[in-house]
């Protein structure tokens, strides 16, 4: 006969905010067992008692909830003592550590009961239980307990007490649990905010995480005055639409991405247009794709269920509904997200024409993420809400480190051990207050996640604010390369430690040598890098307006060429056209450069795709919607000296038609980099490729590139949790600093 016995378990990993707790009470009643469990500081503790322990632990395992991710049990068995049942207790407040769960969207069982005539939280905005609603954006402190959240400010009523003390309900111990009663209210209703959008007004309506604008994307004149107010050009606008059925509408989708939109994220993926759209021209102008996501909260829903009459049933989440809103980041352009009533009155009144405000406080603002998918795999071009701050496993533990990333598409990265914490996209730091944004978001996480760092990772380059900022914290500080970084946080998320030759390819990053940086081949050993190879540099004449002017990368082309006389004519309608010649004959502020994505602008200028871009990346996005078919010019490039010259390629593109050459230029790329990667990688005898930086979300080049390395037997790893952009070089920096 088994004896009873008394076990204590240490559960770390995901299991706060995601209703872990109250499924180990049912567990712990239905195996007739003694004890408790609590939210500690690092994870959930558990003492359980009586005759069926072991069985208890192993099912612990077997069925734990949807958004749980249990990564250790310590468990030993301590001394019997005298109790009478199981309880759910007071959490633990300690010097250990703990993970915190990402905002979730609104679950299946959630939404019944919002569309339920009968429910108690019909049609209520806020509705949530223990497994779906707000975690990361209200949190103040860990561990995960309503008074540690903003629900603390809202007092439950009897019947929403009822139901968080009740082991039988889904919201047992839901630290969000709230009603019409008892919990946050809307400025507006509902149905007048749904007849604004219809009439064609712009609104401001906080959200989960902080404010969207929105207006009709049907309505042409809506949208055009939304891009005029916030001073938004040509920049593509997200929709949100009904359900997948609605955005099978408007775009082409594949198993992976239907996957990606209807997942407990929720994120904004990114997807090839269909013709003749019941949408305005301007959301996504002269652009391939679109950006669609689902809704994510119950207000969400409710527009929608208003729009198309509020049907009694629920057949109509899973019908096609002719409603589809732009959802733009609620801001003024470059500036953070914002999260407060207060601030949007002040700066979103000259964009909305109306501002919805709630009365839940949020405490860390959360953009969309935005993804796409590439070689059928997961690649994230902005890495925030559902997402953040979800721990990234890394191949061993490294000393607490904090990378402060660079200044573009800002994150920060703290490590714990063999766990690194990406934050939310902080942005661009062109600002005071993207860098406000930037010092709190480091404070903040620090703190919810009870590190204390020992070093402090930060780019190359002297003059970035996060250097600056890095420099200041009084830690030993280690300046990493920008690619090296972009390559090592592929290494970190695949647990690559051998030799690896990396390819990198974007727009810029300081390199060792104080030169522009950003067509590479560099060789990865461990924490250190040797550059091997590179792109045929370029001048860039006018400085950083090159970036932005297209047109001024092909003139620079020309003139190394040989053919600096025709500038003038072939770009007659640009007035600084006559003089560009003169600039890079004298070599008078053309700096030079080895970037993969001026390499792209050759290109687009010399087809006059896009003279002057509104937005970064614009022209090369361009470029890519042309491929119809990709070609191979097999001499349209040379392996001279350590560069790779595509002069010839571009040459040939100089007359032809712009979707003949955007398909040459395309699939010449391809066979070049492959050629160019496996014979620098049989030299060094590996047989493993990265590959990282901003270029890489183009999907013709990366899905072309990497078929064509593991046709030649080649292992080549891509991003896939961290994104490809600058966005993922803070992750790189903390493990380089790491293993130092």
């Amino acid at each position: 006969m088994p004896s009873s016995k008394r076990v204590k378990l240490k559960i770390n990993g995901l299991v706060q905010g995601v209703g872990f707790r109250p499924y180990v009470y049912n567990l712990a009643h239905n195996h007739n067992l003694t004890g408790w469990t609590k939210n500690s500081a690092n994870g959930v503790l558990i003492e359980i008692q009586g005759l069926e322990t072991k069985q208890f632990i192993k099912a612990l395992t077997k069925t734990p909830p949807a958004n749980a991710i249990i990564k250790k049990i310590e468990q030993c068995e301590i001394q019997l003592i005298q109790e009478d049942d199981f309880q759910i207790i007071e959490s633990q407040t300690c010097s250990e550590k703990n993970e915190l769960a990402a905002d979730s969207s609104v679950c299946a069982a959630c939404l019944k009961d919002l569309f339920n005539p009968d429910n108690p939280y019909y049609l209520y905005p806020f509705v949530s239980c223990s497994h779906c609603g707000p975690r990361y954006s209200i949190s103040r402190k860990t561990p995960y307990d309503r008074a540690k959240t903003t629900m603390a400010s809202f007092k439950m009523c009897s019947r929403c007490e009822n139901e968080y003390s009740d082991a039988e309900n889904r919201r047992f111990h839901a630290q969000t649990i709230a009603c019409a009663e008892c919990g946050p209210r809307l400025s507006l209703p509902v149905d007048k905010i749904t007849t604004q959008l219809q009439r064609g007004m712009i609104l401001a309506i906080k959200g989960l995480s902080g404010f969207h604008l929105l207006c009709d994307a049907t309505n042409e004149a809506a949208v055009k005055r939304l891009r005029q107010r916030k001073q938004r050009p040509e920049k593509p606008l997200a929709v949100m639409v009904a359900n997948i059925a609605s955005a099978k509408q408007l775009a082409h989708i594949n198993d992976k991405e239907a996957q990606l939109l209807q997942s407990q994220q929720r994120p904004i993926v990114v997807l090839s247009k269909k013709n003749n759209l019941p949408i305005s021209e301007s959301v996504a102008p002269d652009l391939k794709w679109l950006g669609i996501m689902l809704p994510y909260t119950p207000l969400h829903y409710l527009l929608f269920h208003q729009a198309c009459g509020q049907p009694d049933d629920t057949d109509w989440l899973e019908q096609a509904q002719s409603l589809c809103l732009v959802m733009t980041s609620g801001n003024n352009s470059g500036e953070p997200l914002i999260i407060d009533g207060y601030k949007a009155r002040l700066k979103l009144s000259d964009i909305a024409d109306l501002i919805i405000d709630h009365d839940r406080e949020i405490v860390t603002r959360c953009d969309d993420s935005v993804l796409r998918v590439i070689n059928q795999q997961t690649a994230f071009i902005r890495r925030a809400r559902g997402y953040a701050p979800l721990a990234i496993k890394l191949p061993h533990a490294i000393p607490a480190t904090l990378a402060v990333g660079g200044h573009l598409k800002n994150t920060i990265c703290i490590t714990r051990d063999d766990e690194a914490f990406i934050s939310q996209h902080i942005g661009d730091l062109n600002n005071a207050a993207s860098l406000h944004y930037f010092k709190n978001s480091i404070g903040h996480l620090l703190s919810l996640l009870n590190v204390t760092p020992e070093r402090v990772a930060h780019d190359l380059h002297p003059d970035f604010h996060s250097t600056r900022h890095a420099q200041s914290l009084g830690l030993p500080c280690y300046a990493i390369q920008h690619h090296h970084a972009h390559l090592a946080a592929v290494a970190a998320e695949h647990n690559i430690s051998q030799p690896a030759i990396g390819l990198a390819l974007d727009g810029f990053g300081l390199g060792s040598d104080h030169n522009a940086w950003g067509g590479e081949l560099l060789l990865l050993n461990g924490p250190h890098f040797q550059r091997l190879s590179h792109l045929q540099p370029l001048k860039q004449p006018g400085g950083d307006i090159a970036t932005r002017e297209p047109w001024r990368m092909a003139a620079s082309f020309l003139q190394k060429t040989g053919r600096g006389d025709e500038i003038a004519e072939r770009f007659q309608a640009q007035p600084a056209a006559r003089n560009i010649a003169q600039l890079l004959q004298k070599n008078i502020h053309s700096p030079t450069t080895s970037s993969g994505g001026r390499l792209f602008d050759v290109a687009s200028g010399l087809l006059h795709l896009k003279h002057t871009s509104s937005f970064e990346g614009q022209a090369a996005m361009q470029l890519e919607g042309l491929v119809t078919e990709t070609t191979v010019m097999h001499a349209g490039w040379l392996i001279k000296d350590n560069q790779l010259d595509f002069s010839p390629l571009l040459t040939a593109m100089l007359d032809m038609p712009p979707v003949a050459a955007a398909n040459l230029f395309h699939g010449t790329l391809i066979e070049a980099l492959s050629e160019w990667t496996t014979q620098m990688a049989q030299k060094h005898e590996t047989d493993i490729v990265l590959l990282s930086g901003g270029c890489f979300l183009n999907q013709v080049l990366t899905n072309g590139l990497i078929e064509a390395l593991q046709r030649q037997k080649f292992k080549a790893y891509l991003q896939t949790q961290s994104p490809i952009n600058d966005g993922g070089i803070s992750l790189g920096q903390a493990w380089i600093t790491g293993n130092l």
